[in-house]
Formats: structure tokens, sequence, C-alpha cells
């Protein structure tokens, strides 16, 4: 479960990273520009790794201190809301930002004392469609689009730097508490068992990609807590009608 944390700045979340040096350059490049929170999601070749450390260097600390996890659902489960980094296009409808932009969002909501985490996949396939799903945004580099390729490392420093360079006094909204990511799951969870029982999923062969794309609706939307509680509301009472109703039938 993820650790407790006053929010201070963004989470960079590594998913299924591959060697232990790509983690090592990521944690110094988040160093660089004043970034710590770092969490690591099945790395391929274990943890801890001793490649990754040699590699970060005077960055070490960051690797003492990171969260790992068994699933990226486990890592994000406290974050208010998640950016995705991929330069490739999906079929899921998502706001793409550039990461100066992205970054100014993650700043406002950093200030209200929410939790952001920054999504980083494996070079060799990035982000898949189901990571992304989890994701609030996506943060496209515009970079040339002949090659495009980054490595883990250079989206780690483009996006920390976007972080750092814009350290100035931001004015202070009314705050907003937006749900994590565990409570908007849970309301997935809920429709899902709902609309499965009025046989929404149908045909079966599209229930699963049906499903995705829910998931994907939910964190797309930044839920705040008192939304996601109407939802569990509304679905609650849709269930006692209709449950009234059938037993008034017999």
């Amino acid at each position: 479960m993820p650790t407790s944390f006053t929010p201070i700045d963004p989470f960079m979340v590594l998913v299924r990273p591959q060697k232990g040096e790509k983690i090592g350059a990521a944690a110094r490049a988040m160093l660089n520009f004043g970034l710590e929170g770092l969490r690591i999601t099945e790395p391929r070749d274990g943890w801890p790794n001793p490649k990754a450390v040699a590699m970060a260097s005077g960055a070490g600390r960051l690797l003492d201190h990171a969260g790992v996890f068994g699933s990226l659902t486990e890592a994000v489960a406290d974050c208010h809301y998640v950016f995705a980094t991929t330069a490739r296009g999906r079929e899921l409808t998502k706001p793409v930002l550039t990461p100066e932009t992205a970054m100014a969002q993650a700043r406002a909501m950093v200030a209200e004392g929410k939790r952001v985490a920054v999504l980083f996949g494996p070079e060799r396939t990035g982000l898949e469609n189901e990571e992304v799903a989890l994701a609030n945004a996506i943060i496209s580099v515009p970079v040339n689009p002949a090659f495009a390729s980054l490595n883990l490392a250079q989206c780690v420093l483009l996006t920390a730097y976007e972080w750092r360079r814009q350290r100035q006094d931001l004015p202070q909204a009314a705050p907003i508490e937006l749900a994590t990511g565990q409570e908007v799951a849970r309301l997935g969870d809920h429709f899902e068992e709902r609309l499965t029982a009025a046989g929404f999923f149908f045909p079966e062969d599209k229930a699963p990609n049906m499903k995705l794309n829910l998931r994907s609706m939910w964190s797309r939307l930044g839920l705040t807590r008192a939304e996601v509680q109407t939802f569990h509301g509304m679905l609650r009472q849709i269930a006692r009608k209709l449950k009234g109703q059938d037993q008034t039938e017999d």
C-alpha cells in the first residue's frame, strides 16, 4: 500500500522498468530538478538493484526511499490525478498535454494538497492501454515525428525540468477535494457490478473493451469525492427501486 506522504511534488512512477541502469539514470534526472518522490512497479530485474544504485550516483537516496509496488493500480491508489507519458496514438480519449502545460496543472493541484503522479512506461514497449486507462491525461513531448523515441531518463528529465522551471508562486484557488485513484476504482467496480446485472456488457466478446473504455472515462473526468459518492448513491437507489418493482410484480 502507498505510504503516508505530504504532497510537495509529483510522484514519478516507473512502470515495469527493465534494466537497473535505466532506473538509476531516471533517479539522477529527478534529483537534478528537485524531485524525490519515486515509485516503481514490477521491476523486471528485481529490487533492490545494485546497477541502479551505481548509475544513480549521488541520487541514491531516491532509490533507498522509493516505493516498490506489485501493480500500477496499487502505485497510484492514493493519487488524485495521474498523467501518462506516451508518444503513440491511443484509442482511449484523454486530454493530451505538453510537459509544460501538464506541470503547470500539476503545480496548481499540488498547491492544493493533491497527490499527483506521472507514469513512464518501459522503453521497449511503453505503457499499455490498460495502464494509460488509469490516467487522467496524457503527456506527449513535441519531438521530431521522424524520430520520436526517447529513453526513460530523457523523458523523466524533460518532465522534471518543466516542474522545476515553473517554480513561481501560484495564486491559491479554492481547494477541490478530488477522489483518489482507489475511490475511482471502487466506483468503476460498482458500475461494472450493476451494469453486468442489467445485461449491459453484450455481446460477450466486446465486454472487456467496453469495461476498459468505462474505466478510462472515470479516470479522465477528474471526479471529486462528493461526485463519486453521488454516483454510488444513484446506483444504490436505482438498485433498490428495481428490486422493489420486482417484488411488487411477484
